[in-house]
């Protein structure tokens, strides 16, 4: 039974703004839906909300609906858990098995780093304390429920759902959503318009609302051979005896960067030097995406087989000893904006060494220790004290997952009527109002850029 009279209300608790921390509430008859949970990251003043108190009490929140398995999407969830939320949490599939992979990554480091940081007594804090623990996290893993996509889950009197496939990540996906008579579409984050492994976003046709990601709002990915760049900053990088080191997210951004080093070993184009996935959440990460074929538009037989000449390093001490090793290599290790992680290790034996490299291959946030090297920083701060950047630094920029302007201008034309609004969210200011002007200037439609916790009557 539908209520129109119904006010429904759009609350935007993150991602407003910024890239991270991607919160968005819908309220409709005293019913309250968090569609995602993530972790703010980057900028300090950021990373301070998450401890914050949360603006609405998490008791009263009924469901979390996870769009995809991101920190920036799902990372706040254990702690929403902590402070009493005991509603559903629902995703597809490989949502679920990836959230848990990366929630518990997450805890890990926070108390690593809190450990870390007591043991030589570097924090600014009487005691440094993480967001949570794995024990959050084990708490919170009971509340998650799948779904297939094109499913329609019916939340409650006033609400219902389905995911349809966002080609960002496995198992990503978007949510168009039925509010009483109204639809809302929530993008989370879309894909490329030729993903290298997943299929396309799926194309949709109505919305009275939409809540567009921005990430790459201002700028369109530069057309170039991916395969080829790659094989280039190996070669230069062999060429000079050095390590290639690769900051890695381990969905997605690893699979594809091995993926590419398994077509170029097939057409024998590869300089012998040993491949490391440096990484336990990668590997787990790895595994699942061997487990979801379907979800994947490459064949079988190369899922099964593009990993056979990559070397698997879960153990501390094989970490260690690989870490210390001065031979020529390729390293794949988190953290993929160089915020925590195993990389920290090899940076602070290889930072300083020019005939090494350090090769970004996906979206470095504001604030973050990537960015500052990205953007020219000729040292960085991690474990108490500063080192010298003294590597070649290089970047893949079009291997991003997200969708640029084009893209997203690409998706959106296939809307058959305008909807009444567009909100802009989960991207810096000037990324969303570079979106703005142009969705206005191309498709004439209402755009909005919220700012954080503003509420909008739908």
């Amino acid at each position: 039974m539908q209520h129109t009279h119904m006010p429904i209300t759009l609350t935007f608790l993150g991602g407003a703004g910024t890239v991270t921390g991607s919160k968005s509430l819908i309220e409709v008859g005293g019913k309250r839906i968090l569609i995602d949970c993530g972790l703010f990251q980057g900028l300090k003043e950021l990373r301070l909300k998450n401890r914050e108190d949360f603006p609405i009490d998490p008791k009263s929140i009924d469901a979390i609906v996870l769009t995809h398995a991101h920190l920036d999407h799902c990372g706040y969830i254990p702690l929403l858990v902590k402070k009493g939320f005991k509603g559903p949490i629902h995703c597809t599939e490989p949502t679920a098995d990836l959230t848990e992979i990366i929630l518990k990554d997450s805890a890990k480091i926070q108390e690593e780093d809190a450990e870390r940081a007591n043991r030589h007594n570097y924090s600014k804090h009487e005691k440094a304390e993480p967001l949570y623990t794995i024990k959050d996290v084990l708490a919170s893993l009971p509340l998650f429920r799948t779904h297939q996509v094109h499913q329609w889950v019916i939340l409650n009197e006033f609400i219902k759902f389905e995911f349809l496939n966002s080609g960002h990540i496995l198992g990503g996906a978007f949510v168009n959503m039925l509010v009483n008579d109204k639809k809302i579409v929530f993008s989370g984050d879309i894909g490329r318009a030729h993903p290298m492994l997943l299929f396309p976003p799926k194309k949709i046709e109505e919305a009275d609302y939409i809540i567009l990601e921005s990430t790459y709002g201002d700028r369109e990915h530069v057309v170039e051979d991916v395969k080829q760049e790659l094989l280039d900053i190996i070669h230069e990088t062999y060429d000079n005896g050095g390590i290639l080191l690769v900051p890695s997210f381990a969905v997605e951004r690893t699979q594809e960067i091995i993926y590419l080093m398994y077509q170029l070993a097939e057409e024998g184009k590869l300089p012998k030097m040993p491949i490391y996935l440096d990484s336990p959440m990668g590997i787990n990460a790895t595994n699942t995406y061997n487990k979801y074929h379907e979800w994947q538009a490459i064949s079988s037989y190369e899922i099964n087989h593009m990993y056979d000449d990559v070397l698997l390093v879960e153990d501390m001490e094989q970490s260690k000893i690989i870490v210390a090793d001065k031979q020529p290599k390729i390293v794949l290790a988190g953290s993929g904006m160089i915020e925590g992680g195993r990389m920290l290790h090899y940076l602070n034996n290889h930072l300083d060494n020019p005939n090494n490299t350090l090769l970004f291959i996906g979206y470095q946030g504001e604030g973050t220790r990537g960015r500052a090297i990205m953007e020219g920083a000729q040292e960085i701060k991690f474990f108490g004290e500063y080192r010298k950047v003294r590597c070649n630094i290089r970047s893949i920029a079009s291997l991003s997952a997200h969708g640029d302007r084009n893209e997203m201008i690409q998706w959106l034309t296939n809307f058959t009527e305008k909807p009444k609004t567009i909100f802009l969210n989960h991207g810096e200011a000037h990324q969303s109002d570079a979106l703005r002007v142009k969705i206005e200037h191309e498709l004439h439609w209402n755009v909005v850029i919220p700012k954080m916790g503003d509420v909008f009557e739908l």
